[in-house]
């Protein structure tokens, strides 16, 4: 185990450095504005309206996403949209207009299906016939073909424009072709027109877009939620010592506010009057309130518990350690950038196979031939086969079943590009509070002197007893161990509190049943006192030997010591932390057997990060680490030439959960985390971080196998669809090539559906 140094590893090692700070080490980009042709607004938080036009299509500010035309004026944003994806994108409303084109496209193509002369052939029936029923074909296949194919034909120009073929451009050609060539077949009768086949390849690419970007649809609230964590009023103190409520953007420098028990701190300042227990896990990741007194230092957002506190503001607005975090967050969010899938790349090699070999195919049956109809043919069954169906479903399908999968066991995916990038991960971040701990404290230890008659359970009773009607969290947890071990509390009387040492109560022994709990220890109607070294020196006391090495062996852990006290002796203590989860001791061996290092982050001390890590053998471990800190852990590692997710819980890990190249939010944990993440753990469950490693690895060899399917199809049907068996009797006709289209698509939806079947055990 190594505590990490940044200065062993220069940046230059890092693959990606010279990447604008924050850039996650990958590409990433928009599908749905990558299909539909519609260009990525920059991220300034603010939202234009976009209306419909008479033909359905979404037209946009110029702010936002422009309708693609093909004027002038917006081939510079056509061409951008292509490249410039470093953007806000409302994933909703391309989802949605996918969506509606699947639908009305489909309804469509049943009647095209329908009265297709191949079709009738085929399978061996007559369709009903009526007055220009022989136009349902070439009329609702054109009208498909203008209103399912507008999107892919825009994106197929921009592919082209900027040089850079893909599924898009593959598509663009394989329904170009399939249209013009039918439509010269109707109206010059050379052949069968390919109207069946043309849509029912615009209706599939619809689909496989549509599970695509519903998929791939994420919210962005994580600004707004860290926004909300800052109260709207603050009560100011004015000079006559009255208090004002006012707003919160009010508030300057140097002014005195009142924080009252439970509320929110306004804004960061320091202490001038007041003791209380500040809660900043929210913000700093401390596990433990803390306390503040005069002189101390207080951060806006977070929230006192039990005191009233008049602070002096010291800082407001976008000064303030929470604006300071927001600008992280938003940062790192802007630093993503477009990433090609594989399907993108495999269109692209099919292209230029497409175009090569119908090359070939027309200058080959030319000369052999000579130049006619036959020709055509074999030139159109070439580009149209080129495109398989199976190609635009090889990776939504396994996508759909990835995110159903995930679900399923717990987690939520929200950015399907880092489920993608989950499968190369090398090193995974833990925050420590509420993420590999429970983040609440618990009793791990116990001791008794010689001067205690009664055992360990007999301890916990009475100080469970003596903690009763106490609200302070060492309280709780003391009485929560009591009740795991289903202990018999004694009656007290006469509680008292300690402010800032511990209590003190009465016991009544006669009520209780505990074991141990005898005639002596205590007597019936003695005092006790329970807790921490405050109170050992309040009474000038002096625990023996044995709770001495005690206590020191549990501050070497980072465990705090709370006494028992009777008859002016402390008789028995016990050492209480921030409690391991069971389920974090397996996580961590099941991603070490993955080959996966582990790291933690924490803001807590050195002690109790180094006593946690080595609890539960974690490679690396960084203590008392303040929030910017964490984003600039996750760039130190990336700078490593590691690709780093990260796993948390609270407002602190937020710019380190975006910062990272896989951010995983714990889904108890707070909204900013959620939303700042790109896969969501359901339940508590560090478990749940292997199983998504696994989930992707697995998910990815199907996307692999599927792709191997769908273009592999084309290795065997360009060539027979070519000729190049034609001298042998062989020839692939335009029928043919479709079942073996179609065959490959069942094939791929088949092996997509056996991913189901993956064991994501740990």
């Amino acid at each position: 185990m190594s505590q990490y140094n940044p200065a062993d590893t220069p940046d230059s090692q890092h693959p990606h450095a010279g990447q604008p700070r924050g850039e996650k080490p990958t590409d990433r980009e928009c599908p749905c504005c990558r299909v539909c042709g519609l260009t990525a607004e920059r991220s300034d938080h603010s939202e234009e309206p976009s209306v419909q036009d008479e033909s359905g299509e979404e037209e946009h500010t110029e702010h936002a996403h422009r309708s693609s035309d093909h004027e002038p004026s917006d081939q510079a944003d056509e061409e951008r949209a292509g490249h410039d994806h470093e953007a806000h994108v409302d994933h909703a409303g391309h989802e949605e207009l996918f969506k509606q084109r699947f639908f009305v496209c489909l309804v469509l193509s049943l009647p095209v299906l329908y009265y297709s002369p191949m079709l009738q052939e085929w399978f061996g029936y007559a369709a009903v016939a009526f007055p220009g029923s022989e136009f349902v074909g070439p009329v609702l296949g054109t009208i498909v073909f203008l209103y399912g194919g507008v999107p892919f034909l825009r994106m197929g120009a921009v592919e082209a424009r900027n040089r850079e073929p893909g599924m898009m451009l593959l598509i663009s050609l394989a329904i170009t072709v399939a249209f013009v060539y039918s439509v010269a077949a109707v109206a010059f009768g050379i052949g069968e027109p390919f109207f069946w086949e043309l849509v029912t390849l615009v209706v599939i690419f619809l689909l496989g877009h549509w599970i695509e970007m519903r998929s791939v649809r994420r919210a962005s609230g994580a600004l707004d939620e860290l926004a909300e964590l800052m109260p709207d009023t603050a009560e100011r103190i004015t000079e006559d010592g009255e208090t004002k409520a006012v707003r919160v953007d009010e508030l300057t420098k140097d002014d005195l506010v009142l924080v009252r028990p439970g509320a929110n701190v306004p804004a960061d300042g320091v202490v001038e009057e007041g003791e209380s227990n500040v809660n900043e896990a929210m913000v700093t990741g401390e596990s433990r309130p803390v306390k503040k007194e005069p002189d101390d230092k207080v951060i806006g957002g977070t929230t006192n518990r039990d005191g009233s506190l008049r602070v002096r503001v010291t800082a407001t607005g976008e000064e303030t350690t929470l604006s300071g975090i927001m600008r992280l967050v938003e940062e790192a969010q802007q630093s993503r950038s477009r990433t090609q899938v594989l399907a993108d790349r495999a269109a692209g090699w099919l292209f230029y196979a497409a175009i090569a070999v119908a090359a070939v195919t027309a200058v080959a049956w030319t000369a052999a031939t000579g130049f006619g109809v036959a020709v055509v043919e074999r030139v159109v069954t070439v580009l149209v086969i080129a495109c398989p169906h199976a190609l635009g479903l090889a990776v939504p399908l396994v996508v759909a079943i990835n995110t159903t999968m995930a679900a399923q066991n717990g987690m939520l995916i929200r950015d399907r590009i880092a489920m993608e990038e989950a499968r190369n991960l090398d090193t995974i971040v833990f925050d420590k509070t509420g993420t590999l701990t429970k983040g609440e404290q618990g009793v791990v230890d116990i001791a008794t002197t010689d001067d205690w008659d009664g055992d360990e359970d007999a301890l916990l009773a009475v100080m469970a007893a003596a903690e009763g009607d106490s609200e302070h969290m060492i309280a709780e947890a003391i009485r929560d161990a009591a009740d795991e071990r289903e202990l018999s509390v004694p009656h007290v009387r006469e509680f008292e509190a300690l402010e800032g040492r511990g209590v003190r109560a009465t016991v009544e022994v006669e009520t209780a049943a505990s074991p141990g709990v005898g005639e002596d220890h205590p007597r019936d109607g003695e005092t006790v006192h329970v807790g921490g070294p405050n109170l050992l020196r309040y009474l000038d006391l002096e625990p023996d030997t044995a709770l001495k090495t005690f206590a020191d062996e549990a501050g070497e852990r980072g465990h705090g010591v709370v006494y028992l006290l009777q008859n002016g002796d402390a008789v028995g203590a016990v050492a209480l932390a921030d409690v391991v989860r069971e389920e974090s001791f397996e996580a961590i061996d099941a991603l070490h057997e993955m080959n996966v290092e582990v790291a933690m982050l924490t803001g807590d001390t050195e002690d109790v990060a180094r006593a946690v890590s080595t609890e539960l053998d974690i490679d690396t471990y960084f203590a008392e680490v303040l929030p910017e800190d964490k984003d600039k852990k996750i760039v130190e590692l990336q700078n490593q030439g590691k690709l780093v997710a990260m796993v948390g819980d609270g407002v602190n890990d937020a710019p380190a959960l975006t910062r990272s190249d896989v951010g995983i939010a714990i889904g108890s944990g707070t909204d900013v985390a959620v939303e700042s993440a790109d896969v969501v753990l359901v339940e508590n469950d560090p478990r749940d971080v292997a199983h998504l490693a696994q989930l992707s690895r697995k998910s990815y060899r199907k996307m692999q196998e599927n792709l191997v399917w769908a273009a592999g199809y084309n290795v065997f049907a360009l060539p027979l669809a070519a000729g190049v068996l034609a001298p042998i009797g062989i020839l692939l006709s335009p029928a043919v090539g479709a079942v073996l289209m179609s065959a490959s698509t069942v094939i791929v939806a088949i092996n997509a559906q056996l991913l189901r079947r993956a064991d994501l055990s740990v």
